[in-house]
């Protein structure tokens, strides 16, 4: 079905916005204010990890329930609820609740981010890429998204310098907390406003509305989508793509540890990523749909694995500010890239347009457990063996990850390439 000149460019826009805008409160902030968040809620690093596993358990089990509910309702309509339930716990949050009452914030959003807004909002972009701009829209979706969460961040810090007392060095709890307490609400107002922009502007013709809804979901259409090989790949390179995307987060401790950076210039490698991101997603989108996406996918875990290995085998040691970031993007270009693509090949995997929902919530149940353990898998390898050595086993993580994904990706490519074939 080609739905490309009936769903508009503001329905992408609108889902780029939300679809970032909904793990501002729970991630978002924490990871651009994380010594603020420890300080404000009294919590030490243990306590904040246990409030992302109590999050992660809930979203596992609300991937498999939330997917079938997203074929039965309007995208739109389950999106703009997420956004106003995500937002309401950002009101309970400004009060700085104690660490379990915390943790049971963090279930909740657990439930409003996945069980409401997560397959919903993968189906919406499916729709609005029609039959041949999947690559496109799927690209420019987490592009986007990394765009949108950059700026996110900056506003809050704008937001919480404005709020803050001059001398941040003698700022005391009641003072952070002020300037902190003004960050969560006007984040939480904002995530509010876009749930009405959604709600009021994100519509599609009643015609495509109803192609795209079902009145009732059986336990044989579940049955139906699990046989499909196109939807068991995906949970192996989703799974792959994910662990990767995961462990990106050792790239500012690696410049502090092994390339002996300070603070500062750790930081401004973390930040570099956020600029890559946008940047490799709306890329590898545009290219993906002039030809197949799942062959870029291909070509994405391949581009990720050689970069892996440049770290693995020690050439990224003593070395130019200049060949270190461009090791980076190498690395972090086919991760970026492999997450930008991987739903944009449902559309040549046979997966039915109707039972989005239902393939997404199964495909995630598998594909997203890295919340669980790639996390834990990390600091274990690097505390095991400090120094070199422990990034160097994180980096062959990553390359074994790609390794496996390239081989499912290239298979999903050799069933489905006659498929995936543009309409002329």
């Amino acid at each position: 079905m080609d739905t490309e000149k009936r769903a508009p460019w503001y329905y992408l826009a609108l889902l780029i916005l939300a679809g970032e805008s909904v793990f501002i409160l729970p991630f978002v902030l924490q990871r651009v204010f994380r010594p603020t968040v420890l300080k404000v809620f009294q919590l030490n690093n243990t306590e904040l990890g246990l409030c992302f596993s109590v999050y992660g358990i809930v979203a596992l089990v609300s991937y498999f329930f939330g997917g079938p509910l997203a074929d039965k309702y309007p995208p739109r309509k389950l999106i703009a609820l997420g956004l106003w339930t995500t937002a309401a716990g950002g009101l309970y949050f400004a009060t700085f609740p104690e660490f379990h009452y915390l943790q049971i914030l963090y279930g909740y959003w657990g439930f409003t981010t996945i069980f409401l807004f997560w397959s919903p909002m993968i189906k919406a972009t499916r729709v609005w890429g029609g039959r041949n701009s999947q690559g496109k829209a799927y690209g420019f979706l987490d592009g986007g998204r990394g765009l949108v969460g950059a700026l996110f961040g900056t506003l809050g810090v704008l937001v919480f310098s404005w709020f803050m007392a001059d001398n941040l060095e003698s700022a005391n709890l009641a003072d952070s907390r002020f300037a902190f307490r003004k960050v969560l609400l006007v984040s939480s107002a904002i995530v509010a406003f876009v749930g009405i922009l959604v709600w009021v502007f994100m519509k599609l013709p009643d015609r495509l509305e109803r192609e795209i809804v079902l009145e009732k979901i059986s336990m044989s259409q579940i049955g139906q989508v699990l046989k499909l090989p196109s939807v068991l790949l995906l949970m192996v390179i989703i799974l792959c793509a994910y662990v990767g995307y995961k462990l990106t987060d050792v790239f500012s401790l690696y410049a502090s540890e092994i390339m002996l950076y300070d603070d500062v210039d750790a930081a401004k490698t973390g930040a570099f990523l956020f600029y890559v991101r946008p940047v490799a997603g709306i890329c590898i989108g545009i290219i993906a749909d002039r030809s197949l996406p799942s062959y870029w996918l291909f070509v994405s875990f391949v581009v990720s694995l050689i970069g892996a290995m440049l770290f693995c085998m020690g050439f990224v040691v003593d070395t130019s500010v200049f060949l270190f970031l461009v090791s980076i993007l190498i690395v972090t270009s086919g991760i970026y890239a492999a997450r930008a693509l991987y739903f944009a090949v449902m559309e040549s995997g046979k997966i039915p347009l109707a039972l989005t929902g239902t393939a997404v919530g199964l495909i995630s149940v598998i594909g997203y457990t890295p919340d669980i353990f790639a996390g834990a898998a990390m600091g274990l390898l690097l505390d095991a063996s400090p120094g070199l050595k422990g990034h160097q086993h994180v980096f062959y993580m990553i390359a074994g990850f790609s390794f496996v994904g390239a081989l499912a990706a290239y298979r999903y490519y050799k069933l489905y390439r006659k498929d995936g074939k543009k309409i002329s």
